[in-house]
């Protein structure tokens, strides 16, 4: 049984509690130096996030922000740092919703269908990147940027009239998902929760589980720790780059998934963009860890929701971004003043029982 250490407890309490507290001031500040009083933006938030409508939307609209932490997050457990997640869930609704759209089969057999071919063509995405970098030593960095902005041309390419698209209107869009691949729905009050929530629930116990619970998962955060450390034990760094690139890249394909099966039922013009950069924000926040990334993804939708009702309040509408940038930087630099006190400590510690060592040294040596 491993012995209680008061002092890591301290510190792992005393690094978000810091983080809280500075941006709050910072934020209030901010909000302040506009004109503004703060201390009544934070009661309309907390009284407009608090009704039972915002609630659900702010569950529903954490659900997609939480799958694409998850994928980044692979990366970061192994030093990668994954950019590419917004074009790679894109382009995988994007096909997922095309071959959807084409079949018609039972639902039992359609959603998986939907699903999977999301995660293999977000799988192969990201596993450019991760064949890119163990070949030719190409930062996965550099890679993913051009490869969102190759994917966006591929996907304007198909999504014409007459190619994997039709025209309604003055919207092209994918054919629409027959009612067999509509995904369920938890009934609440007033609306009704995405069924997805399950769905990213598993995923992040998956998650847990095999990064933290495995020989794989050991392996992978040695490689992110020391690639010549995991070298040495005969891990194949160039092996567990590519599977962390695919795994990242099959996750980030989920990420479309709630409102490729919950929502549109195709994948037009008008599909959401922009949730992978904000599952890196998130994966920060909650330093990658899976219950972290929950309640970081629980207070983007928060934001999101409550910011609305702040413009209609009179507060700019930027401020909800700039409450969201400064709560990142707050707890990144946080954790960092916290881990270097802590190693400090350490050291200190270290030292302390060095020398009471060599004391009781010399007094055996005057003794003898």
């Amino acid at each position: 049984m491993k012995k209680f250490d008061k002092n890591k407890v301290i510190l792992g309490i005393a690094a978000p509690l810091l983080a809280i507290v500075a941006a709050l001031v910072i934020t209030s500040i901010i909000i302040a130096a506009t004109g503004k009083d703060p201390f009544h933006a934070y009661e309309v938030m907390v009284d407009f996030g608090s009704k039972a409508d915002s609630q659900v939307w702010i569950i529903n609209k954490a659900t997609p922000y939480y799958l694409s932490a998850l994928a980044v997050a692979i990366g970061f457990r192994m030093n990668l740092f994954n950019i590419g997640v917004d074009g790679q869930y894109r382009i995988a609704a994007f096909f997922a919703a095309a071959v959807g759209g084409a079949l018609t089969l039972p639902g039992i057999i359609q959603i998986p269908v939907i699903i999977i071919v999301a995660m293999l063509v977000g799988a192969l995405w990201a596993g450019i990147a991760g064949l890119l970098k163990t070949t030719r030593g190409v930062s996965e960095v550099i890679s993913t940027i051009m490869l969102n902005a190759i994917g966006a041309s591929v996907i304007a390419y198909f999504l014409k009239d007459g190619r994997l698209a039709v025209k309604e209107g003055n919207l092209v869009h994918t054919p629409y998902l027959p009612d067999s691949a509509h995904f369920f729905e938890i009934p609440t009050t007033p609306k009704p929760i995405y069924g997805f929530v399950i769905i990213a629930v598993l995923a992040g116990i998956a998650y847990w589980f095999v990064l933290g619970r495995t020989r794989f998962g050991f392996d992978l955060r040695t490689v992110g720790q020391s690639e010549s450390a995991a070298q040495a034990s005969g891990v194949s760094v160039k092996r567990m780059v590519i599977t962390a690139m695919l795994l990242s890249g099959a996750m980030a394909g989920l990420v479309g998934m709630p409102t490729l099966l919950g929502v549109s039922y195709n994948y037009g013009t008008d599909f959401p963009a922009g949730i992978g950069f904000t599952g890196i924000a998130i994966a920060l926040l909650g330093r990658n860890h899976p219950i972290g990334m929950v309640a970081g993804a629980l207070l983007w939708g928060f934001l999101d929701r409550t910011g609305t009702q702040l413009e209609f309040e009179g507060y700019a509408q930027e401020i909800v971004g700039v409450i969201q940038g400064v709560i990142v930087l707050c707890v990144v630099i946080a954790y960092e003043l916290v881990r270097r006190y802590g190693l400090k400590m350490q050291q200190r510690k270290v030292g302390e029982e060095l020398a009471a060592q060599a004391r009781k040294s010399d007094k055996a040596e005057v003794s003898a």
